[in-house]
């Protein structure tokens, strides 16, 4: 008998235990779920339970969001949900306007500034100039509060045809002002700029593939070839896409009617070809396409049907490889998924989606990759996934499976500095530096035309000091760049020059500065001689 009461406290704990357990299970109400198998029928409920009975207050938009995301990230890197927030300048870039009053502004200590005004935009018809700084907009203050910059787009935009009085302080004439700005449509540019950059070749530059894009590629072709453009140079280096369809419509510019183009191909095998019209005005002319790794999806496209047609030579370095097509499906709350609903063919059947298999962090660091096995600098180091070939009608051998390989390769390269600092420089903190050295004394400046401009400033001593100065008191510091800026010192003189001729003439002044120093554009022009 003493035996077994030796083990009645342990049989004791045992049941003790098992009833908080069992009662941990049945101490709630239970709520049935109806239509269990349906997994979409599954969510909903679950986010209704949490709305409804979770313990705390929780924001269940912001778990939606983040079940959305976690949804797409399972499918593939380029299925994206965009908030809300997120969706009106997404929408605005792609669209290619908005309505507003039509300036780049930059906030200069507590004071929004006019960096330059829109040509023939609302603010140019209204008398403002570059340099003029926004004290009020109607009546509220806009300097000395260091207002966020969606609170300043949000008094400066509005309906179209609506009125806002602004008051200015214009410097150079050290005078205040009173100015009705009537608010209107104000293009987003999608391509940068065309010019002549020899006698008988014109450049192109195309930065996205917008709703307005083939009109104003249209527009600076016409005017290229009135100023007798024997070869076009048609740049789209760090073009990330955008609308497959306007890549189609400037690829049959350069295509005689009947030439595929494109198709595409969804998950039930429909196949839908898109062929080029009669309609193409530089069939002809002898045609350069420039990509590099950051060329994307619709660029793709357009140096895809080019070369798998022999229309053209694509120069540069081997594109980023996004062969998926998006539809934007916008929901009731003002958010909306972009999601992948079919892959592209170039006209040869390849396909030139790289692989994703890995997951999006490691796509995404696919850059990084091709740096470190030298592919950026040796056409020999250049690795694809697919190694079926394909064949042009020429006889050609092109790849598909990870992005365009071009047929010329350019290594990534910089005259007269590295690369690095190359990128720096087309960062905005270069613009903001020249605006306020342009803010110290515009009138130096006054009545100069670009040509006396560059003879004085291209490689300015001067400026080059200033720069070097501004930067060592930034919050950036040193970095221990001082060394580094005299290294590169003439590359970086033309990047400050380039940002004062667009601040001071206009954008396409940027590209007169730098184009004759571009690695690819100088590779075109000794083939042309």
């Amino acid at each position: 008998m003493k035996k077994q009461q030796k083990y009645v406290p342990i049989y004791l704990f045992a049941a003790l235990a098992f009833g908080v357990v069992l009662g941990t299970m049945l101490n709630f109400p239970v709520t049935n779920f109806s239509s269990a198998k349906n997994p979409t029928n599954k969510l909903n409920q679950l986010i209704n339970l949490i709305d409804t009975e979770y313990v705390d207050a929780v924001n269940t938009d912001s778990i939606v969001d983040l079940a959305v995301n976690d949804i797409l990230e399972q499918l593939d890197p380029h299925s994206v949900y965009i908030a809300k927030e997120e969706l009106e300048g997404v929408t605005q870039s792609m669209k290619g306007d908005f309505v507003g009053i039509g300036i780049n502004f930059y906030m200069h200590k507590d004071t929004l500034s006019v960096v330059n005004v829109v040509e023939n935009g609302p603010s140019e018809r209204a008398g403002l100039k570059s340099g003029d700084k926004i004290l009020f907009a109607d009546k509220t203050k806009l300097f000395g509060r260091k207002l966020p910059t969606d609170s300043l787009f949000a008094k400066l935009k509005g309906d179209i045809g609506s009125e806002v009085e602004l008051t200015i302080f214009r410097k150079i004439s050290n005078k205040k002002l009173n100015v009705t700005v009537t608010r209107d449509v104000v293009p987003i540019k999608s391509v940068d700029v065309g010019l002549m950059v020899d006698k008988k070749v014109g450049y192109i530059k195309i930065n996205r593939f917008s709703e307005t894009t083939y009109d104003e590629f249209h527009k600076e072709l016409q005017l290229l070839k009135k100023q007798n453009a024997q070869t076009i140079i048609v740049d789209l280096r760090n073009n990330g896409g955008g609308y497959l369809e306007k890549a189609v419509e400037i690829a049959d510019e350069f295509l005689p009617k009947g030439e595929l183009i494109v198709f595409t191909k969804n998950r039930k095998g429909r196949v839908d070809k898109t062929f080029a019209t009669a309609k193409g005005d530089f069939e002809k002319g002898k045609l350069i396409v420039l990509i590099n790794e950051n060329s994307a999806s619709a660029s793709e496209i357009l140096a895809g049907a080019i070369q798998d047609n022999d229309r053209g030579i694509i120069m540069g370095r081997r594109s980023f490889g996004k062969g998926l097509v998006q539809r934007e499906m916008n929901f009731g709350d003002g958010s909306a998924v972009r999601l992948t609903i079919a892959r592209y063919y170039t006209p040869t059947g390849r396909s030139i989606q790289k692989s994703y298999k890995n997951g999006s962090e490691d796509y995404n660091k696919e850059f990084g990759h091709r740096f470190e096995n030298g592919e950026l600098y040796s056409k020999d180091s250049i690795k694809i996934a697919d190694t079926i070939q394909f064949k042009t009608p020429k006889g050609k051998i092109v790849y598909g499976g990870g992005g365009i390989v071009p047929d010329v390769f350019i290594p990534l390269q910089v005259e007269h500095g590295d690369e690095g600092i190359a990128y720096f420089m087309q960062s905005p903190y270069v613009g903001n530096f020249v605006f306020e050295q342009l803010d110290k004394n515009r009138k130096q400046y006054s009545g100069m035309t670009f040509k006396e401009f560059t003879a004085k400033n291209l490689y300015s001593e001067t400026n080059f000091n200033a720069f070097k100065k501004h930067f060592s008191q930034s919050d950036f510091g040193d970095l221990g760049l001082s060394e580094k800026f005299n290294q590169n010192k003439q590359l970086i003189q033309r990047y400050i020059a380039a940002e004062f001729a667009q601040q001071l003439y206009g954008s396409k002044y940027y590209f007169e500065v730098l184009l004759p120093y571009d690695a690819m554009v100088k590779e075109v022009l000794k083939e042309e001689k």
